[in-house]
């Protein structure tokens, strides 16, 4: 309980190393509350302003957060562990299907992009005060934005589409504001969230993306802040259809101060076209990534909004790494402009698997969800049983807890290790591994 802990401190950075002291040594548990800020002030002596600061380090910190009614807690796990420590451990000889990596068969190759790249620099090396996004890879991008209905808006380049997404939202909010994002959701996501000292609001999710009535409830409690996924969701596979995006056009029309993200990780690797609710609020930001399509460590995504938004990227962004590589900008352009990857082959070979997969799996009665991308959502009763079953059958899956906030239980199954003879014995060891214990029957 927190009356067996006694905050002490005169400065915030004493009283913040305190708390933290307090959660160290497990005299603050996760879940427990910490005292108001002005009752913790007049116990201290200090300022209220002093408190304040404290706290605010902390939620900076992802130490803390802000519950609404329920006051200030500590966080049930810290931001700095990132949910990709919730792993499976996969031992020699099981096929591991947890990563959620593409098919290493699928991506082109660099050599002649990573050329051009290196011959361009030669004849006009990069210099500082540069435009930050290269005139090939803008014209390419604006071209591609502007066949998928995109609005028109202005260009950045961003390490990746975490990258891109945390300097939106950092241009944008402040610790403490509440935020919409989707559950089950992107493990990376969140974790950022509440590393931003922001506080997630979960939206459930089905296989046409966000349900309406969730983002309702959210924006309804005041989300600063809706990200969600255009197509190819990790880890459901959902894709948000034109049906749905007629349905949550009108929800944010009434909110218009929100802020709108959407990521489309998918690009090049999923058929479904993106469906856009760009345009129905004051401030919006999409988000393209090259990595599933052409490799994770090709760490670059294109990203456009509003003026405002993409203005205070870039300022911020000046004053830190100054722009990303335009050794892999050109790179990028090169592979766009020879047409390396054949977006339509790549779908096809993930759909199939995907399909295969669930196909199979409806076989043997098991319920599976994976309408777009390489991952397959399997609804466990219990993930810890689940996972170590199906590693006694020689395979490994990702825990669900990883991408979960308040959903069910689940596991996710990544397709782009799969051949077609993997299916079989795949849907098989995810049936006995999902089967009721006959030890509970009766």
């Amino acid at each position: 309980m927190v009356e067996e802990y006694w905050i002490q401190g005169r400065r915030a950075s004493e009283i913040a190393a305190s708390v933290e002291d307090g959660i160290a040594t497990g005299a603050l548990p996760p879940g427990a509350a910490l005292p108001p800020v002005r009752g913790l002030a007049e116990r201290l002596g200090v300022n209220p302003h002093t408190v304040a600061a404290a706290y605010r380090t902390l939620r900076d910190r992802g130490v803390i957060e802000t519950a609404g009614r329920r006051g200030t807690r500590v966080r049930h796990r810290p931001a700095s562990t990132p949910r990709e420590s919730i792993r499976v451990e996969v031992p020699d000889g099981v096929r591991d299907l947890s990563r959620g990596d593409p098919d290493p068969a699928l991506l082109p190759a660099l050599d002649d992009a990573l050329r051009a790249a290196a011959a361009r620099h030669a004849a006009r090396p990069t210099r500082y005060g540069d435009e930050p996004v290269t005139p090939a890879l803008a014209r390419l991008a604006r071209a591609q934005l502007d066949a998928d209905g995109v609005p028109a808006g202005p260009l950045a380049v961003t390490s990746g589409a975490l990258d891109a997404i945390e300097r939106v939202l950092t241009a944008h909010t402040r610790p403490g504001d509440a935020v919409a994002v989707e559950d089950p959701g992107w493990g990376s996501l969140l974790d950022l969230i509440p590393a931003l000292g922001l506080r997630p609001l979960p939206v459930a999710v089905d296989d046409e993306g966000p349900l309406p009535g969730a983002v309702a409830d959210a924006l309804r409690q005041g989300a600063r802040a809706l990200l969600l996924t255009t197509r190819a969701q990790n880890p459901t596979g959902a894709a948000l259809s034109a049906a749905r995006a007629r349905q949550l056009r009108p929800l944010l029309a009434r909110h218009p101060q929100t802020l709108l993200i959407e990521d489309d990780n998918g690009h090049g690797t999923t058929t479904p076209p993106p469906r856009l609710l760009a345009g129905h609020t004051a401030h919006w930001a999409f988000v393209r990534s090259a990595a599933k399509a052409y490799g994770p460590d090709l760490r670059l995504a294109v990203l456009t909004g509003d003026q405002v938004t993409i203005d205070r990227v870039l300022g911020r962004q000046r004053l830190g790494p100054g722009w990303t590589s335009h050794l892999l900008q050109h790179a990028l352009a090169r592979l766009w402009e020879t047409g390396a990857v054949d977006p339509a082959r790549v779908a096809r070979s993930y759909d199939e698997r995907r399909q295969a997969l669930l196909a199979a799996l409806a076989d043997r009665g098991v319920p599976a969800r994976g309408h777009s991308g390489m991952n397959v959502w399997v609804p466990v009763p219990d993930e810890t049983t689940a996972l170590t079953r199906l590693l006694r059958h020689g395979w490994a899956a990702a825990p669900g807890a990883r991408f979960r906030t308040a959903s069910p239980p689940g596991i996710r199954v990544t397709v782009s290790p799969l051949s077609p003879a993997d299916t079989g014995p795949l849907a098989d060891a995810l049936a006995a591994a999902v089967a009721p214990d006959p030890r509970r029957q009766g």
